[in-house]
């Protein structure tokens, strides 16, 4: 592993932690300390992501003329002042304020990352460079919620004391990303097109299978902590459980490599094992069955993200790589918008495992069409 890659995959790391630390107590904060409801809490989860479904397309064109490092510092940057400006919310439009400089600090993390480790990563290793980096970053996912249960136990700190201290992690990540360097920069004179939305659109498939993923993870991050909670589960039992989400991540991420040789099959599996996940959680009554329903999520999650963009890659020219990674990751905001504006008005409308069966069902429509269109849910394949 070379120099900007293992830079790369520590500041994931760090940003994993500081997510893992406040994500999923904001739910809890928004809706037992601000007075949110469920509908709020879905506005919530829309105005973080909302920003996700555009910007990452000008962050791709940047990517291809301004060192990715630099753009990566400017994410960590503003993602630490908007996470240590949740300390001092008193409003719902306050949270959804600080949220949206959130979405947009997160489209310049991702893309970037994403970026170098294609540009340093050969067409063979691609695959498991990608897994190593968002393995990083799962891993302080998982470990946020665990020192996230010590802060709030041992040290009886206040929700909004857990956030100060999230974001003077996340600036950590500022000196990480500014050592970072890239190769090369080609294309100095590319100007923004809407070309790689053209690009994606050769992708039908994966791009149904990647909004439902998407959105049924975007529910999982801003909904499913409070429905935890109004199931009986306290804020140390929701982080021990997104401890345990944060372990099937990893353990799936690990086994990329060895997944992505039949991509399609483990493309239908994912998709499988959330719908599971999903109707599991409608009828859970105890810790134990909420891990497994989250088990089964976490790999599922987990494992979408190298083999989809895997997929786009291998079959995209690499000097438009830049531009591809930011439409990739527009159709990712586009699912995380998704799920919170239709399952938070859902659970304030019908009750609080609607959005689940919901979703479960679809999730059945998607396997079937994953198991019809596994011919073109195979990556470009390397010859020796």
């Amino acid at each position: 592993m070379n120099r900007a890659l293992l830079l790369v995959n520590i500041t994931g790391l760090i940003i994993g932690i500081s997510y893992g630390l406040h994500g999923p107590i904001l739910p809890i904060f928004a809706k037992n300390v601000i007075g949110a409801t469920y509908s709020e809490l879905g506005l919530i989860g829309l105005t973080n992501f909302i920003p996700y479904m555009f910007i990452p397309l000008f962050v791709g064109v940047l990517l291809d003329r301004i060192n990715n490092g630099y753009l990566l510092a400017l994410g960590a940057v503003v993602n630490s002042v908007s996470v240590y400006l949740l300390s001092i919310a008193q409003s719902v439009p306050e949270i959804m304020g600080f949220r949206i400089m959130t979405g947009i600090a997160h489209a310049f993390f991702w893309p970037p990352c994403e970026s170098i480790i294609s540009n340093e990563s050969d067409e063979k290793n691609r695959v498991k460079s990608i897994s190593w980096f968002t393995m990083f970053f799962v891993i302080g996912f998982m470990v946020g919620p665990l020192l996230g249960t010590v802060f709030l136990d041992e040290f009886d700190f206040t929700y909004r004391i857990l956030f100060q201290i999230t974001a003077f992690i996340l600036a950590a990540a500022i000196i990480t990303a500014l050592l970072v360097t890239r190769r090369s920069i080609k294309n100095h004179h590319q100007r923004f097109s809407f070309s790689s939305i053209k690009e994606m659109k050769k992708f039908p498939e994966v791009i149904i299978l990647l909004i439902f993923c998407t959105s049924s993870f975007g529910i999982i991050l801003t909904i499913y902590p409070a429905f935890l909670n109004d199931n009986g589960m306290t804020a140390t039992d929701i982080l021990l459980l997104y401890f345990v989400f944060g372990i099937s991540r990893v353990l799936s991420l690990a086994l990329a490599g060895k997944f992505s040789r039949k991509t399609s099959q483990t493309l239908i599996a994912a998709t499988m094992a959330v719908s599971i996940g999903l109707a599991i959680s409608v009828v859970a009554d105890s810790f134990m069955m909420f891990a497994v329903a989250l088990v089964l999520m976490g790999f599922g999650f987990s494992i979408f993200f190298p083999l989809t963009l895997e997929i786009i890659l291998s079959k995209t020219r690499k000097e438009i790589s830049g531009k591809i990674i930011g439409a990739y990751e527009t159709v990712f905001g586009i699912g995380w918008a998704i799920g919170p504006t239709i399952g938070g008005p859902i659970t304030q409308s019908f009750g609080d495992e609607t959005p689940y069966l919901l979703f479960c069902v679809i999730g059945i429509g998607i396997v079937i069409l994953a198991i019809i269109s596994r011919n073109k849910l195979e990556p470009q394949r390397v010859l020796n």
